[in-house]
Formats: C-alpha cells, structure tokens, sequence
C-alpha cells in the first residue's frame, strides 16, 4: 500500500522543509503544515483551556484545521507531535491533544510521539539510525541556510534574490535526503561550504542596518506562528537578525536530557552527540571563513554560561537562552529580544530573571523580553520592539 500522510505542525520554519525527509518512510509520507496565525488562533482558543500554553493552542489550532481541511484521507493520516519530556508543558501535548480529536470526531488519526525519552510508548515514532542520520544532515543544513539568509537577505542588491537561492538549495538538499545521499561528515560539510559560496556570491550594498538578536524557546524562536513574523517585521524595520542554530539547543538536549529514558536511546544519544560536536566546530569554521557570524560553539557556550555564574538548570530551554544572549550580545549583536510563551515558567525564570544581571555584566547591551499570547494584539508587540530599535544603549 501506498504511505500515509503524517502531518508536522509548524515548528522550525529553517528546518523542516528538510528536516521533515527523516521521517519519510514505507509507512509515511510527511507534510509540514503552513497556515497563517489568523487561521489556526480561533479553532485553538476554542477547543484548549486559556491557562494552557500558547504554542499549544496554535499547534491544536494548526492540526483541526489541517483534519477539517478535506485534504487528507482521515483513516490514511497521523500527526507528528515532538515531546521534549521534562518540566515544559510541552511534554503534555499528545495527552492534551488526544481526547480533544476524539471529542471533535477524529478519534480515527493517530497521534505520533516523537522523543527521547520513553514517552507514550504505545504511539512513538521508531527512531532508528537511518533517521538519525538523516535528521543530523538536515539539522546543520537548516542551520547553515537559517544563518546566512538572514545576513545576506537585509543587504542584497537585487530584492528576492536570496529567497530564490534558498529555495533553490532546499530543492538539492531535500534531494539529497530523500535518496540518502551526502549523509556522511564530509559531504555534509563539503554541501555546507558549496551553499557559503553560493550565499558570498549574492551581490550585496552597503546599508545601515541595526543587528539584532533574537532567542527565547524553540517554539518562539524558530517558528513564524509562534513570534508572529518577527523577523520579517525587523528586517522591514532595517534590521539584520541574528537567530542561533538549531544543532546548539540539540546538542544542549543531548547533554542535559539524556541521562534518563530508555537505554538505546540513552546510548545513541551519546553517539549522536559525539559526532555533532566536532561536526559543529568544521561547520562553524566553514561560515566563519566565508565571513558570516556565528555563535561559538556549544563546549564553549557552555562555558561561557558558567562564567555569568549562572545555573545548570535545563528544564525548556534552560540555560541555553542567557547563553545565546551573552554570545550574540559578544558577537556585536548589542540589541536582544527574547521571545516566550506567557506563562512559561522555565522560560521567564531562567530568561526573563537574568536579563537585568546580563545587562550589567555585559556593558553597551539592551535585553527585551517579547510575551506572546492570544489575548495580545500585533500593535503590542511591535511597539515593545520599536522601543528597542529607537534606544541607543
């Protein structure tokens, strides 16, 4: 039989457009949902408690529309749900998930589980080492476009023309992954420094632009519904935008999340994680040499944590978000926003509750702190940004 649908609800915006070929399969064929805010907040306010996360009323909102769209075969159709399994509501999603499609007629659609953790036995995705190399592949390619786009894009000489470059990479590498091709170290890098030439290529001018940083949870910082198009809006803004790699918070997950859970994948975590460090550091080197920034990388970001005498607390993002300000902040990025769900507890703890110390231990920075929930309006966020572009600090 042919494979069925399995739907991905926006999260890594970079990332899944390849990301979503290491989960491709006999048994499924993946679809990245797309859909505007406007589009999901209504179904997902309607159908979720207002306390609950708001990464998850627009997960919930993305997936009833996908299921009521008539696009899919519902007994041909599962969703992917990524759970990270520990403090961050998150870890919930599938529980909360699963008795709201059955009350709304959908009981037929399987909810997959995707994490390391052991979790919801009865629904994980296997995870075997085709798919973590293709997964690792994909990770540093995402980054590596993730990156330079935003450098390039403010700066181009010809309007849409690093869009069309993008597009045109994602085609070769989704290609690459899907035929199991270029999956080793070497190719990886070796496809890391074809796109750096391609990218320095793009004829860029001399504009004055404001560098900008942007960190927070992965949901808010990675994803266009979750920060409502904040990089599009600074970029309109005149702004140059500095955005962390997805292989830092992996590596960070790897480091921090592992010790529990079941052993295999306790033990191909460790792997994984043995081979993306060095990885990490040739892939940094690569883009350094081709003149793009770069945070440094995780050993030393992690270091860098402990000399802001900071916690080794990693529930969410941790202390993973204070280290990516005080590198981007090093980086000349002097201007910070962090983006959080309201409400997220780790999130505002170990960010929000740091910023006014990193201030004072990184002299010239500005660091903002961006609550996204519904019951804000786009008006209320962008004045909270448009405060920080117009201070000197």
């Amino acid at each position: 039989m042919s494979p069925k649908t399995l739907l991905i609800p926006a999260l890594l915006d970079a990332h899944w457009p390849l990301l979503q070929w290491a989960f491709a399969s006999r048994a499924w064929t993946p679809v990245v949902l797309e859909n505007t805010r406007a589009e999901v907040e209504d179904p997902g306010l309607r159908n979720t408690h207002n306390d609950l996360c708001y990464p998850f009323v627009l997960i919930t909102g993305q997936v009833l529309a996908a299921l009521r769209s008539g696009q899919y075969d519902l007994n041909r159709t599962g969703v992917l749900i990524s759970q990270t399994g520990d403090g961050c509501r998150g870890s919930c999603l599938i529980r909360l998930l699963r008795p709201m499609l059955d009350r709304e007629g959908f009981s037929q659609v399987p909810l997959l589980s995707l994490n390391t953790r052991g979790m919801e036995h009865a629904s994980a995705l296997p995870v075997g080492p085709a798919m973590a190399l293709r997964a690792l592949a994909a990770a540093f390619w995402g980054d590596a476009l993730l990156l330079m786009e935003n450098q390039v894009r403010p700066l181009e000489r010809r309007a849409g023309e690093t869009d069309a470059l993008l597009r045109r990479w994602e085609n070769t590498l989704s290609g690459d992954l899907r035929q199991g091709n270029n999956l080793y170290p070497t190719a990886i890098l070796r496809r890391c420094r074809e796109m750096a030439r391609d990218f320095q290529a793009v004829e860029t001018v001399p504009r004055p632009v404001q560098k900008i940083a942007l960190v927070g949870d992965v949901y808010s910082k990675y994803c266009h519904l979750g920060n409502w198009d904040l990089t599009a809006f600074l970029e309109r803004q005149g702004c140059l935008v500095g955005v962390g790699g997805l292989t830092w918070y992996a590596l960070y997950y790897m480091d921090s999340h592992l010790e529990i859970g079941p052993l295999p994948m306790r033990l191909g975590g460790k792997a994984l994680a043995a081979l993306g460090g060095p990885l990490q550091n040739r892939f940094i080197q690569i883009l350094q040499q081709a003149g793009f920034t770069v945070l440094p990388p995780y050993r030393q970001l992690k270091a860098l944590e402990q000399t802001l005498g900071g916690s080794r607390c990693a529930l969410g993002s941790g202390w993973l978000l204070a280290a990516e300000t005080a590198a981007w902040v090093q980086a000349g990025y002097r201007k910070v926003l962090s983006g959080l769900p309201f409400g997220c507890l780790p999130g505002h703890i170990y960010g929000r509750g740091r910023y006014a110390a990193l201030q004072r231990q990184l002299p010239g920075s500005l660091i903002v702190g961006l609550d996204y929930d519904a019951s804000l309006r786009s008006a209320t966020v962008e004045t909270r940004v448009r405060m920080l572009l117009d201070t000197e600090p």
